[in-house]
């Protein structure tokens, strides 16, 4: 059996009598956001596992910038799965597609907290956690699937942002459970076991709540439903798309998607440069245990839930819609955070905290109305293809730079060089903001 024809579109079924339609409708659109927003958060827990790692394996005897190798297959991996599985899951059913996706990343993960030998060289590190950032480039298509379909354009700049900070309630919870595991096990593999435990059960909770289209549950089309139609809608709309004409006509043609997506390379370097390196940096360079280092990283995802919010509040009532003005603001402001948890001097916990929540309130916001703007630039049926341009140009260019390329830096020139190219990321993912915002002008 191909997997396109197990991953095929759910079946549209007969249209529900009118009376139940408006119930129906409501109780599967709570059903499937939670869905996406639980299932997406599980991804999460397996995502970042190998950065918690990383203290551990350098007193084992691997260097930064051999750990920052193996951690790029994660980067790796994604960007490419994110863009060319994103094409295929927008040909997919989201429900079996986002669950199966989370299902065999935390297979991956416990396999490589039980085995020693997957943590035995760089190369194999890579081979596993590039294994692992393929599955997880099946998380975000299908949830961006589920939102174009399920809510409507008008509503979908506020959900979208509510759905967002599902990254920072899985990502904060990777610290917690750190401690928790280490508590439980004593054992640091256990950043890699215990989180996949439970990622395994998200994935079975994500299956029973998500459903694929409004058309398979016997509903009709969301902009039906709400009254709510694009500019350029049609019933074509409707239709499933084939591969070549998503790319063709409307992804690789699209000049504003290309800019968004050379500014989400450089916000992803500032995301991840801070995130992955925080435990390692914070130890050596600020005396932090890894109990502590934990509740940082914690902090920093956890921050970026009301700013992630209040970052789309901004975009669609203060801007009107703009995403561009809301992303350049952020960005300046993450610029002057990173400039403070920087020359911070050692012996001041409270600053680093309050350095590392700011960027995390900060940075997340402009993360997730990339993603938005991104699905507002091409029909429903190409929108996972798009989100997977800009992510990756973000994971290919972005994430994997900050995970191989900066311990290699860190190891030349120190932490000063590492968040000198921090800084640099800042500017430039202003820049090329700036480019589409001009763009969106005319």
């Amino acid at each position: 059996m191909k997997m396109t024809s197990f991953f095929a579109p759910a079946a549209h079924k007969p249209l529900l009598p009118a009376n139940e339609i408006d119930k129906e409708y409501k109780a599967l659109r709570l059903k499937v956001f939670l869905g996406i927003f639980i299932g997406y958060a599980g991804y999460y827990l397996v995502r970042k596992n190998f950065s918690m790692a990383m203290p551990n394996l350098v007193e084992k005897g691997f260097s930064k910038g051999e750990l920052g190798v193996a951690l790029s297959g994660v980067s790796i991996a994604y960007g490419l799965s994110k863009f060319l599985m994103g094409n295929v899951s927008d040909r997919s059913n989201a429900r079996k597609f986002l669950s199966i996706g989370l299902f065999l990343s935390a297979l991956t993960m416990i396999a490589m907290g039980l085995v020693p030998f997957f943590t035995g060289s760089i190369a194999v590190m890579f081979s596993v956690l590039f294994i692992n950032g393929w599955f997880q480039g099946m998380g975000w298509p299908p949830c961006g699937r589920v939102m174009v379909h399920w809510f409507s354009l008008r509503e979908r700049g506020g959900k979208m942002a509510i759905w967002n900070v599902a990254h920072n309630v899985g990502g904060g919870l990777v610290g917690p459970l750190t401690a928790l595991g280490l508590a439980i096990f004593a054992d640091w593999h256990s950043v890699f076991y215990f989180p996949g435990l439970i990622a395994l059960l998200i994935a079975l909770v994500a299956f029973w709540l998500v459903r694929d289209t409004p058309q398979s549950c016997g509903l009709p089309p969301i902009e039906q439903y709400k009254n709510d139609y694009a500019p350029d809608y049609s019933e074509s709309h409707e239709k499933e798309l084939s591969a070549k004409k998503i790319f063709l006509d409307y992804v690789l043609v699209n000049r504003l998607l290309w800019y968004i997506a050379f500014a989400n390379a450089f916000v992803y370097l500032v995301r991840y440069g801070v995130l992955d390196w925080a435990p390692t940096y914070l130890k050596e360079a600020k005396g932090f245990s890894l109990g502590e280092t934990g509740w940082a990283y914690f902090a920093y995802e956890y921050a970026g839930i009301p700013g992630t919010l209040l970052c789309g509040w901004l975009s669609d009532k203060v801007f009107r819609g703009k995403r561009a003005p809301a992303t350049i603001l952020y960005m300046l402001l993450v610029l002057v955070a990173v400039l403070v948890y920087w020359k911070n001097p050692a012996g001041n916990p409270m600053v680093d905290h309050i350095a590392l929540v700011a960027i995390g309130f900060l940075i997340y916001g402009p993360v997730m109305l990339i993603g938005v703007h991104a699905l507002e630039l091409v029909p429903k049926k190409a929108a996972g293809t798009a989100a997977g341009l800009t992510g990756l140009f973000g994971y290919l260019g972005g994430a994997l730079f900050a995970n191989a390329a900066m311990g290699y830096v860190v190891d030349a020139w120190g932490w000063d060089g590492g968040f000198m190219v921090l800084i640099a990321a800042c500017v430039l993912a202003i820049l090329f903001t700036g480019m589409a915002l001009r763009r969106e002008r005319k």
